[in-house]
């Protein structure tokens, strides 16, 4: 019988000694943007990088200080919603993600974000920030994606990283974008600047010089027309919620790769005639709210639009020929949206040819209008 024990005990020592083959607990990114930039090789080869390796090679991990309150974990540091009222310091070098929203910061300081070079996105969205150092940005070479919405700041931020590609900074209180706002951007993708009061006089000539912007928002501003000068490369322009009064036949010239146009939620009366010819590739245009008393013009002309939107204007008439062209075959794309409720034009005297190049009749909306 005692073989029999020994060989049991010894058995039961080799397990306690074997390595562990549990991985370590894995946690989600909080932003959507957060596991973008990290494939999952990278993902796989920082949990490698974390297994155990047995007891007898067992070392305590050189962990990175983190900031008091603040929560680090897998190079994303969040500091949200803590109260502060400046950068926090010690935030660890290696940090891709910095949130910070929802605090009380209000100011930049020149070495806020010292030694963050790999820093790819920062979010100080909801804070009281009026001031930012021309130097705060300096140390964050690759930084991609700055969000600074819902802050006191007039004027756009000076010496921005040239990596940025997408800048999120509405609901400030921006009133003049200077000559050269954005010089050095040249990857800059996307500007989300709407509901700031800037006037049409507050863009200086040369304010979006030098960008190849794809998307750009101006909305719930107080333009009383198109801005001159924004970036010719747009595909997506969004201008709802202002007061311009009129498109005019040279607003729209320099647009010629627009996808997809914003004008809804505005005072527009008049489209000049000819205006829609320079967009050959819209395929989405919204002019829903305004004061059109007609369909604008040049719709026919347009091969790829496929989403009109015109409900809530003054329309009180449908032409035959006001969407749709004569000729076979000249439209590329049907459409498979035209939205003309909440107008006093009464639907049952709009001859059904007017649609004949509508994908299907519940791609039409009419109906509900009241005085």
């Amino acid at each position: 019988m005692l073989p029999h024990y020994s060989l049991l005990l010894l058995l039961c020592v080799v397990r306690l000694h074997s390595p562990s083959s549990a991985l370590p607990f894995e946690q989600r990114g909080f932003w959507d943007f957060a596991m973008d930039s990290m494939d999952s090789g990278g993902m796989m080869m920082m949990m490698r990088d974390e297994e155990g390796s047995g007891v007898d090679e067992f070392q305590p991990p050189d962990m990175p200080t983190c900031p008091f309150g603040c929560h680090c974990q897998l190079r994303v540091v969040q500091c949200s919603d803590l109260g502060l009222t400046e950068v926090p310091k010690n935030i660890p070098q290696d940090t891709k993600f910095l949130d910070l929203q929802n605090n009380r910061i209000m100011e930049l300081k020149e070495d806020d974000f010292k030694g963050l070079t790999h820093l790819y996105g920062l979010s100080l969205r909801n804070n009281l920030i009026s001031k930012v150092h021309s130097r705060t940005f300096a140390p964050l070479k690759h930084m991609q994606k700055l969000y600074f919405s819902k802050n006191l700041l007039t004027t756009i931020p000076k010496n921005l990283p040239a990596s940025l590609i997408e800048l999120r900074i509405h609901e400030n209180r921006i009133k003049k974008v200077a000559a050269g706002a954005f010089a050095g951007l040249g990857t800059m993708n996307c500007i989300e600047m709407g509901a700031n009061p800037i006037h049409n006089s507050g863009f200086e000539p040369g304010a979006f010089k030098g960008l190849k912007l794809n998307y750009l928002r101006i909305s719930e501003a107080k333009l009383t027309g198109v801005p001159k000068d924004l970036p010719d490369s747009l595909h997506e322009l969004h201008l709802d919620h202002n007061e311009i009064q009129a498109i005019e036949l040279e607003d729209l010239s320099r647009y010629k790769n627009l996808y997809r146009l914003g004008l809804g939620y505005n005072h527009i009366r008049h489209i000049e005639n000819g205006s829609m010819s320079f967009l050959p590739r819209l395929r989405e245009l919204h002019l829903d709210n305004n004061r059109l008393t007609r369909v604008p013009k040049g719709l026919p002309d347009m091969k790829y639009l496929q989403v009109v939107y015109l409900h809530s204007n003054n329309i009180d008439q449908v032409g035959v020929d006001d969407f749709c062209p004569r000729g076979f075959g000249m439209k590329r794309a049907f459409y498979n949206g035209i939205s003309l409720f909440a107008n006093p034009v009464k639907y049952w005297e709009v001859q059904p040819a007017a649609f004949r190049c509508v994908s299907n009749r519940l791609s039409i909306q009419f109906g509900n209008y009241k005085k």
